[in-house]
């Protein structure tokens, strides 16, 4: 099978999100081929090159969401008709769908009016060699203006002035870059057998050209949907902005949704926003991320008895408890510390570990204060008076003395903590269950569906709560080892890559088998079978499509569990 990759500012980048998901994927399906499409999105990452590349990639090309050069292509009054016609189009569907935050849906014909000026516009870039002049010219400009100022326009689109419209018409230029691209030939899209997004927002738009180029069924997987994401980004503009922008990523999702053959949320957090978004549920398959187990093996499989009396010798103390992390706001060391606290006056003695760097400036001032916080809070302490005092709060980095590895710093705690009050999918907790510890997590995020009942979970921003539950696991050494080897068969057999590999290889056969065939048929003598694949299997209708399984109407709005296993 071939297989077209996906990817924005991911793989095969140094770095780049989502890359080390993708290339464990890639490697562990060596008996397909591979050829990744991947937009970068900085100078910075092109200049840090790429992963090594596994034999099974057949080929990469790359181009740039943050540049667009000049591609030279003038259009002649014909082309400039079409591309007014298509792109008003386009903007007249981004005035009349639905607000943004509505309980209303994108109805059907602003949808199909998005959805076809959508290729409208591909296939006048496909015919005339580019859009890139069109996109940046007045004549755009001028067409959203006219979309927003037409009968049955929102008020927000109503409201819209010209530096209003200019920001709307350069964002749209950016997020159509793709529309330019020479992948949608025979002897590229073309050629694959599935396309699979790895994320969902503008790495959509090749697979969703391919498939209506060539009828190359279409893949997405979201680890965080896009679209809540755009929901939430520039809190600044002007709401005509907000209320545009917010409507075309909305359709582009619908359009995504809707084509897609699958939709693969990483988890049930994000198979909750894609139904939220108009997912359908029968085209959902939750297949969790896959992380290498074998950086933790040795720990995870050592005696707890053992590594406890390790951390004894190297800390000194009779407990200590381990964050791991980037340093950030949305950790909220604050309240740990301040959890740290009462633990310390429950339980004397007791260590706590900040282990990680911190992210960016916002990161770099936000430690400092834990700092004065923790020194604060604990002053050095002393045996005697000829003792020098050690504050029981350090602030570590991976790689530094006595924090080697992950794998290291989990061996010598003795509970593993996460305080934060924002997370998507926890991939620090996974590590720790790889590593059979025991748990105390705040509930955000994707952080029940992962723990399931192998760890303490409390509410974020509670410090009491969370010192508690630290402190019940400290004085209770069976059920720190009991929780710890549950923890690490739940991790084993939900989020480790063998699983992940194998979940996303059953889908590929799956979604290639629901396909009608594309190519010729030819029999043993390499003649065509014309009636080898039945006509109506090239109409567009519900025939074509998975069979619905009947649900009953009283199941619709049951709940779903929160922990969900891979079908």
């Amino acid at each position: 099978m071939r297989i077209g990759l996906l990817t924005e500012g991911g793989y095969p980048y140094v770095g780049g999100e989502g890359g080390v998901w993708c290339d464990r994927l890639v490697r562990g399906l060596d008996r397909h081929e591979f050829d990744v499409y991947a937009f970068s999105t900085g100078q910075a990452q092109e200049d840090a090159g790429w992963l090594p590349l596994p034999p099974q990639v057949a080929r990469v090309r790359t181009a740039p969401l943050w540049a667009a050069e000049e591609d030279g292509v003038v259009h002649g009054r014909r082309a400039r008709r079409r591309f007014t016609e298509h792109y008003g189009e386009l903007a007249a569907a981004l005035c009349h769908a639905a607000e943004p935050g509505t309980a209303e849906k994108p109805g059907t014909a602003e949808a199909d009016r998005f959805t076809n000026a959508l290729h409208g516009l591909a296939e006048l870039a496909r015919d005339e060699g580019g859009l890139v002049a069109a996109l940046r010219s007045e004549q755009a400009v001028r067409a959203l203006e006219r979309a927003c100022r037409a009968p049955g326009a929102r008020r927000t689109a109503r409201e819209a002035r010209v530096p209003d419209l200019l920001t709307v018409a350069d964002h749209l230029e950016r997020a159509l870059r793709p529309l330019s691209l020479d992948w949608y030939e025979e002897d590229g899209l073309g050629a694959v057998d599935l396309c699979h997004a790895a994320s969902g927002g503008i790495a959509v738009l090749p697979g969703l050209l391919a498939r209506h180029f060539f009828g190359v069924p279409l893949l997405v997987t979201e680890y965080g949907v896009r679209l809540r994401t755009h929901y939430l980004t520039r809190p600044d503009a002007s709401p005509a902005v907000r209320s545009l922008l917010a409507a075309f990523h909305g359709l582009l999702t619908a359009e995504t949704y809707r084509a897609a053959s699958y939709l693969v949320p990483g988890n049930a957090h994000a198979r909750r926003w894609q139904e939220r978004c108009g997912a359908d549920r029968a085209k959902l398959r939750t297949i969790h991320p896959g992380l290498d187990a074998t950086p933790f093996t040795r720990v995870g499989e050592d005696r707890p008895e053992g590594r406890e009396k390790g951390a004894e010798r190297e800390h000194a103390g009779p407990h200590t408890l381990v964050w791991i992390g980037r340093v950030e706001p949305a950790k909220d060391l604050v309240s740990l510390l301040h959890a740290f606290a009462e633990v310390r006056a429950a339980e004397p003695g007791t260590r706590l570990r900040i282990v990680g760097r911190p992210s960016g400036p916002e990161g770099e001032a936000y430690l400092g204060h834990c700092r004065a916080l923790a020194a604060q809070l604990f002053p050095d302490e002393a045996d005697g008076p000829h003792a020098v005092g050690r504050n029981p709060v350090t602030f570590e980095e991976l790689g530094g003395p006595g924090a080697e590895t992950i794998a290291d710093v989990h061996a010598g705690g003795t509970v593993t903590v996460l305080s934060s009050v924002v997370e998507g999918f926890p991939v620090g907790l996974i590590e720790a269950m790889f590593c059979g510890r025991a748990t105390v997590s705040t509930d955000v995020g994707a952080v029940v569906e992962v723990i399931g009942g192998t760890g303490l979970v409390v509410p974020p921003r509670n410090p009491r709560a969370l010192a508690e539950a630290c402190v019940s696991l400290l004085r209770d050494p069976e059920r720190r080892a009991r929780l710890g080897a549950a923890a690490r068969a739940r991790a084993l057999e939900l989020f480790s890559v063998e699983q992940n590999v194998a979940a996303f290889h059953a889908l590929y056969l799956e979604t290639v088998a629901r396909t009608p065939v594309r190519r010729p048929v030819l029999d043993g003598a390499g003649d065509p079978q014309p009636f080898a694949a039945p006509a109506e299997a090239h109409v567009p209708g519900h025939w074509t499509g998975p069979t619905p399984r009947a649900v009953p109407t009283w199941a619709v709005e049951t709940p779903e569990p929160v922990t969900e296993t891979v079908r």
